[in-house]
């Protein structure tokens, strides 16, 4: 025992000296070492308890028989007997299969042929077609009221959204294009495995102008000093305030940093806003060219929030390539569109039960001016073939979530049917395509083809005559599968 004691005593002794020769524990750069692993470490508890909170909500995802957790190939699948829409536009077809291997569609083996060892999925004589795709979603945002996104704790804001991801998802919604939010980790935690839910293209928080669409400040917060602290909006990522062209290079820069796929900045007033009026202007085109150039310098794009001609207008000679709403556009803004290959973003806006309500007149007279656009809107589009994008914009309306798929079903009053479904499939794939090298996704989604992901419905439906089937996904979506992953199959 003796001897043990000696010889630890001379090892401590050995490491007192050796350590008094070589350690710098209290230099400036060890205290930031330091400081960085003590806070990314407090950075992975928040974050692994979001995650543990978010695992109720999470649903079980199928394993194929051949059990792809066990270290061995995944078995391929074969959807079987049915009736395919590709995404396309084109009509339904017969007498193809769909061949599914690990994350993505292998091929379209023709119905007589045999594929050796797939396991099969009879899909009796059912549609099959691409998962569904929102182009302005808020995946934050959408299934809370404005108050509790003022309010509440900003773990329950992704618990709510977490819950939402799923219903999402069951909803036959298998990507998203967020449009403003801080929807980063919930990206993150689908991506992973975490939690169910769709793809999601974030934005990040949306860039606006002091005074504009994004400015949720109440009166009692202004003015604001120079280098002041951020408001609570601007802290929890929902929006950035910015002023002038470096003002707006630094916030854009800062969401390219933070994983944006595109960025979203608002260029016009807005119907729910209580400040902006639905008319005004939203920064100079200076102020624009500079966010779209910082986006361009990732390689990818600025979407612009906007209604109005001269907004619109402003928008498109600075280089925005996607606009968002634009229901008073006027048909010279629309023709500009067409010249400058911009996308035109549009949403379902028609003052109907799936609405907002607005208690004041002066928001309602105004939502009442933007229903009557969208008509317009929707006629202009295909009037100059304009690459129209679909989407809903469902914000600070937890009951109006449900209604995603009766939003798109009720169109076919301005598209017929086959050709809408593409919009919501394999055109808006196309839009999120326009992400380039910041795609987070980067195959082909809203399509059928080889090489896509493999993201499918099977539906009980036929979209030559009505879309009436994806309003009630629960009884009419009969396969949901995304990443070649089935989340439900009540075949």
């Amino acid at each position: 025992m003796g001897l043990a004691v000696a010889h630890a005593r001379e090892l401590a002794r050995r490491r007192k000296s050796v350590h008094s020769l070589t350690c710098t524990c209290g230099s400036t750069v060890c205290q930031v070492l330091h400081q960085r692993v003590m806070a990314d470490m407090s950075r992975r508890m928040v974050l692994g308890g979001l995650a543990a909170m978010m695992t109720p909500f999470a649903l079980a995802q199928a394993v194929s028989e051949t059990g792809s957790q066990s270290g061995q190939p995944q078995r391929p699948l074969l959807l079987t007997n049915l009736r395919l829409f590709d995404g396309s536009g084109q009509a339904v077809r017969r007498g193809v299969q769909v061949l599914v291997q690990g994350q993505v569609i292998a091929a379209l083996p023709a119905a007589a042929e045999k594929i050796e060892g797939a396991q099969v999925i009879d899909c009796q004589d059912k549609l099959v077609m691409p998962g569904l795709i929102d182009v302005h979603w808020h995946a934050m945002l959408a299934a809370i009221a404005q108050t509790t996104a003022m309010t509440a704790d900003l773990g329950y804001l992704y618990l709510a959204a977490a819950q939402e991801a799923q219903r999402t998802l069951m909803r036959g919604f298998t990507s998203v294009r967020d449009a403003g939010g801080p929807v980063f980790a919930l990206k993150r935690a689908i991506d992973e495995g975490m939690v169910s839910g769709p793809r999601i293209y974030p934005s990040g928080a949306m860039i606006s102008q002091t005074s504009g669409h994004g400015d949720f400040r109440l009166r009692s917060e202004i003015p604001r000093a120079t280098n002041g602290p951020l408001s609570l909006v601007e802290s929890t990522g929902v929006a950035m305030i910015a002023d002038g062209e470096n003002e707006v290079l630094r916030r854009v820069r800062e969401q390219l940093m933070l994983g944006a796929s595109q960025i979203k900045m608002l260029a016009g007033g807005g119907v729910a806003s209580l400040y902006d009026p639905l008319d005004s202007i939203q920064f100079s085109e200076r102020e624009l060219r500079a966010g779209v150039e910082a986006a361009a310098d990732w390689n990818t794009y600025v979407m612009a929030h906007v209604y109005t001609p001269k907004g619109i207008q402003r928008a498109i000679k600075a280089g925005v390539k996607s606009i968002e709403h634009g229901q008073l556009a006027d048909e010279e803004s629309v023709r500009m569109m067409r010249d400058e290959g911009v996308w035109w973003s549009l949403q379902p806006f028609l003052q109907d039960e799936d609405s907002n309500v607005y208690p004041d007149a002066a928001r309602r007279a105004s939502q009442q001016q933007v229903s009557q656009g969208t008509v317009k809107a929707y006629e202009m589009a295909q009037k100059y073939g304009i690459k129209t994008g679909w989407g809903t914009d469902i914000l600070f309306n937890p009951k109006n979530t449900v209604t995603q798929g009766r939003q798109l079903a009720k169109l076919t009053r301005f598209y017929d049917p086959l050709t809408l479904l593409a919009q919501a499939t394999g055109r808006n794939g196309e839009l999120l395509a326009l992400a380039g090298q910041r795609n987070p996704y980067p195959r082909a989604l809203g399509r059928i083809a080889p090489g896509a992901f493999a993201d499918l419905l099977v539906a009980d439906g036929d979209p030559a005559s009505s879309l009436d089937f994806v309003a009630d996904p629960e009884r009419n979506l009969r396969l949901i599968m995304k990443d070649g992953k089935v989340y439900k199959n009540t075949l």
